[in-house]
């Protein structure tokens, strides 16, 4: 794990558009799975705030989480 967690200045074209309410949810969601080992990578970050934003409904935010459930599970066997 990373010693440092800033995923808002790793990608901060995605968090542009959120309001500052916004922004510290999104990172306090990320950090909280940061601090169990959860890797910061663009796809996730892209996905929540997509969905935040409402530019998914639930079903596409939940059927993006699964598939990428998947490879990391299909990339752990591969390994």
């Amino acid at each position: 794990m990373a010693a440092e967690f800033d995923i808002e200045g790793s990608w901060p074209e995605l968090f542009a558009p959120l309001s500052d309410a916004e922004r510290r949810e999104v990172v306090s969601n990320f950090a909280s799975s940061w601090h169990e080992g959860w890797v910061p990578n663009r796809t996730d970050v892209e996905d929540l705030i997509a969905w935040k934003r409402g530019v998914i409904d639930d079903a596409e935010y939940d059927r993006r989480t699964e598939a990428a459930i998947a490879r990391g599970r299909a990339q752990a066997i591969a390994g």
